[in-house]
């Protein structure tokens, strides 16, 4: 704990019947402890003064777990510590897991990382909306961050607290445990599981969930998050990794380089070129990576093609757009480059080109589609050969 710079961060609100026991647990292996009394009422202030030799933090009134959180990291920074653990205070955790987190901190390759317990959501004892819950968190974090993990609502955690510092952390309440998470991960953080044992047979544990409310919060939450992922993050991540491996090398390893069969690949590029053509405008990102995890194509493949539709093409898949409606639909050709910009302003003949675009899409997407299988086909062949000698 010293030499990693670690504390304990336990933040408690009306535990008085377990927090005692718990405190006594952490203090039997290590005395770097920070205690927030979330405005406690039930008389935590009374168990917390005979223990002197904790550092305690005393709010004077109950905002929520998130924001105790966020007052003990600004805490425990204060006082020079680098990572904190943090435990309930209702009983559930055993401080004797705490070796088991910086055991894992100890061997991991990078400091930059977050671990969060792993329960065995299988013993008896687990509830069922427990089970539940975390498997919509699980998946939720895995569609935002691209990461699965076993276990995103265990509040027995190790934080690294420089790290943390950096997010702008908002929400109060119990979705805070998941912002931090996905922001964390977003942020470049390592995020990973570690297993703990838990326990909920204890008759004096009390829990401050509150199923309707908090869920709802945590799904408002995730919701945000889900439009954000789609409209910020994976593109911002997409062109990161363009940009950091070259074009070239993008498509020799993450395409070319793809375990995937030439047939799934080809039929993932013309996913992309396919709404990447479409009028669907706003709504491709989420069209082709909803469409990808539906129809279990190549996501990073269709995300590529699909943003044939960047900012520099627009006006020239407006203007393909338009022209194929024309040709379609015999109505007069009111677009042309020389007066794009008026155009692109305030685009007439809106018949024409939805007629126009879908089929440029359609068309396109059915060329690329048979051409990328053949040629996919083709490098696959070759590469058979090479490694056969």
């Amino acid at each position: 704990m010293q030499r990693l710079k670690c504390c304990v961060l336990i933040p408690t609100f009306n535990n008085i019947g377990t927090l005692s026991r718990v405190l006594d647990g952490v203090l039997a292996m290590t005395q770097n402890v920070v205690v927030i009394n979330d405005g406690a009422t039930d008389g935590t202030a009374e168990i917390l003064h005979a223990y002197s030799e904790i550092h305690q933090v005393h709010l004077p009134k109950n905002k929520g777990k998130g924001n105790a959180l966020k007052k003990g990291f600004q805490e425990a920074l204060k006082l020079g510590y680098d990572f904190a653990v943090t435990i309930d205070s209702d009983g559930q955790h055993f401080p004797e897991d705490i070796p088991v987190f910086l055991k894992a901190l100890q061997q991991e390759e990078t400091k930059n990382v977050l671990y969060i317990g792993s329960r065995n959501m299988k013993q008896h004892d687990v509830p069922g909306s427990s089970s539940f819950g975390n498997r919509f968190s699980n998946f939720w974090f895995w569609f935002e961050t691209g990461t699965w993990l076993t276990d995103t609502q265990c509040g027995y955690r190790l934080y690294p607290l420089k790290e943390i510092k950096k997010l702008n952390l908002y929400t109060p309440k119990f979705e805070f445990e998941i912002e931090i998470i996905v922001k964390a991960a977003w942020s470049g953080t390592l995020v990973k599981n570690i297993p703990v044992k838990i326990s909920y047979d204890d008759v004096e544990r009390v829990s401050h969930f509150r199923k309707g409310p908090d869920f709802a919060r945590i799904s408002v939450l995730n919701t945000v998050f889900v439009f954000i992922t789609l409209f910020y993050i994976k593109p911002r991540d997409f062109f990161r990794k363009i940009q950091k491996k070259g074009i070239r090398n993008f498509l020799t390893e993450d395409i070319l380089g793809s375990k995937d069969s030439p047939r799934k690949k080809a039929l993932s590029i013309a996913l992309g070129f396919f709404i990447g053509l479409s009028p669907f405008w706003g709504l491709h990102t989420l069209l082709v990576l909803g469409l990808a995890f539906l129809f279990k194509l190549n996501k990073a493949i269709a995300f590529a093609f699909s943003n044939i539709s960047l900012p520099p093409f627009i006006p020239f898949v407006l203007y393909l757009s338009v022209q194929t409606g024309v040709w379609i639909t015999g109505e007069e050709n009111f677009f042309n480059l020389d007066t794009i910009m008026d155009n692109l302003l305030a685009v007439k003949g809106l018949k024409t080109y939805l007629i126009g675009s879908f089929a440029l899409a359609t068309v396109v997407s059915i060329l690329t589609g048979i051409i990328g299988y053949f040629a996919l086909t083709q490098i696959a062949k070759r590469k058979i050969a090479v490694e056969n000698g």
